[in-house]
């Protein structure tokens, strides 16, 4: 075994070739992050009970460096050690029960005559055993830092989770991390060729400590262009996953988005973001209570957005979409086309560059939160007036049609420009729904307001829209979802909303209205409302 593998390369001694195939866990889920107390513990325990509620069993690992937490999160009792003074280490893993059903958890351990914990991140034969648990997921809340048994840990993990928050020393960390992630993970695929080792740690000497991965790529191929193209392969198979913890104001729920795009132009890491939490007197209390936010405040607005990150995170995990790859950064430096500097696509029409352009603005400020770290003033200084220079050519059809031929002269006249691609855990959450509704619905469904919201985030519908087209007001439509029957006006009037609501989502109307209203007039009736 090469000292940069995490798992053995042969199973352990006791094992041989009559010795019964052991169960492999399905799906090894990471959490991680650069910087302490952006909630990591949070999002790893109420995934594991989300993933618990729907039937799967699930084993929580606190593998966090900097000490237990996990099971006072859990209102569970620290166990125990032996008193053999080695045996943490190398017992069998054994994880405790939990009052979560379906829920297990595997607590960090202490040794004698020690005050830190065990760090079984270095283990080989722990990960190992770990992927041995007869569980459905196994979920690794990783803690904070980027120790080599935390990098390995996350990069062998089926999914990796990073979180973060709308701060600049948490943004800087998390770019920090993906950084060091990308340096180990082209260590471990170099590993057992020393002459390759030294000539990236020859290529890496002039360049700052933890350098841009799309940096690193480039100062390699002035040495190597084989080896150059190697990392940045291995580079665009980086696909790590992003949370927004703490979010308070609008621009905290963008920032995830940002984020994402900042890092894929800066350092060629290809973040998906699955979601924000907001910030919430619920999340803290739930710690208080040493109760999972989930089964202690079920209804809270952060629970229901971490119920949607968990549903993006099940779908990612059983579908295709995360073995998607990006495209490999190119190891000669290009200059992006007009379009890519606003962050938009060729057939966008005047409304979209205007948003695109104001968004850019708001990114490209003094003191940018997801530029954190990035940009230097005179970096940032020309990436404004870049930002500048392609909205007065782009919204100028002249200037937009000259340039469209100067710089795609190979396509045809006509020819349909690319629309962007939607990314990886929106495609697999809307693919997971698609199959989940192609299994309820039929001609006896009963349609109700979840069933309907399903239906149109199968689709890729926002809200508004719907109410664009069909003229009906946003809180009439978030009202029919939410089932706030009190907001709704005359049943006359709800009939016609939920039938333009149904053929816009291409759903049979008489069908959805027949069931709807069966709904809303035993709701009526319950509560002494005239129809």
């Amino acid at each position: 075994m090469s000292s940069g593998s995490l798992y053995p390369s042969e199973p352990p001694p006791d094992s041989g070739p009559g010795a019964e195939a052991p169960r492999v866990v399905r799906h090894v889920i990471a959490v991680a992050g650069g910087r302490g107390g952006v909630g990591k513990s949070i999002v790893a325990i109420n995934l594991g009970v989300y993933l618990a509620q729907l039937g799967r069993t699930v084993v929580l690992a606190d593998a966090n460096p900097a000490g237990a937490d996990l099971h006072t999160m859990l209102g569970e009792a620290m166990p125990r050690a032996g008193n053999d003074e080695d045996a943490p280490e190398e017992e069998e893993l054994t994880p405790i029960k939990t009052q979560v059903p379906g829920l297990l958890l595997l607590p960090q351990a202490y040794s004698r005559n020690s005050t830190v914990p065990l760090r079984p991140g270095r283990k080989a034969r722990w990960a190992f055993r770990l992927r041995q648990l007869d569980v459905d997921y196994v979920i690794l809340d990783l803690g904070a830092g980027t120790t080599p048994a935390t990098l390995d840990l996350f990069l062998t993990a089926d999914l990796g989770l990073c979180v973060t928050s709308p701060e600049p020393p948490s943004v800087e960390a998390t770019y920090r991390f993906v950084r060091a992630l990308f340096q180990r993970k082209l260590r471990r695929t170099l590993i057992k060729d020393r002459f390759k080792v030294r000539m990236v740690e020859r290529a890496q000497d002039p360049l700052p400590p933890l350098p841009s991965p799309i940096e690193m790529v480039r100062a390699i191929a002035r040495y190597d262009t084989s080896v150059a193209e190697l990392a940045a392969a291995e580079l665009a198979k980086l696909r790590p996953r992003l949370v927004v913890n703490s979010a308070r104001l609008r621009t905290d729920n963008d920032l995830g988005t940002a984020m994402c795009d900042m890092s894929r132009r800066y350092l060629g890491v290809e973040f998906d973001y699955v979601g924000h939490i907001e910030q919430e007197d619920s999340v803290w209390l739930s710690v208080v209570r040493r109760r999972p936010l989930l089964i202690d405040s079920p209804t809270s607005k952060s629970a229901r957005n971490i119920e949607r990150i968990a549903r993006r995170i099940l779908a990612l995990a059983t579908t295709r979409e995360q073995t998607k790859v990006a495209t490999p950064v190119p190891i000669v430096p290009a200059e992006p086309n007009l379009y890519e500097v606003l962050w938009t696509h060729r057939g966008a029409s005047d409304e979209e560059l205007r948003r695109a352009y104001k968004r850019q603005r708001e990114i490209y400020q003094k003191d940018s939160l997801p530029l954190t770290s990035l940009l230097t003033d005179e970096e940032l200084a020309r990436e404004r007036a870049r930002v500048d220079e392609a909205y007065d050519t782009l919204l100028d059809p002249i200037r937009r049609r000259a340039y469209d031929k100067s710089t795609f002269p190979e396509e045809e006249a006509g020819e349909q420009p690319p629309r962007p691609e939607v990314d990886a855990a929106l495609a697999a959450e809307r693919a997971m729904l698609r199959a989940e509704l192609a299994r309820e619905i039929h001609p006896e469904t009963e349609f109700s307001g979840a069933l309907l919201k399903k239906v149109r985030q199968s689709q890729g519908i926002e809200i508004e829209e719907i109410a664009n087209r069909t003229k009906i007001s946003v809180s009439h439509l978030k009202a029919i979802e939410e089932e706030d029957f009190r907001s709704l006006p005359a049943s006359v009037y709800t009939r016609g909303f939920v039938q333009e609501v149904a053929k816009y989502l291409k759903i049979d109307p008489a069908q959805v209205s027949r069931s709807y209203l069966k709904r809303h007039r035993a709701w009526r009736q319950a509560h002494g409302v005239d129809p």
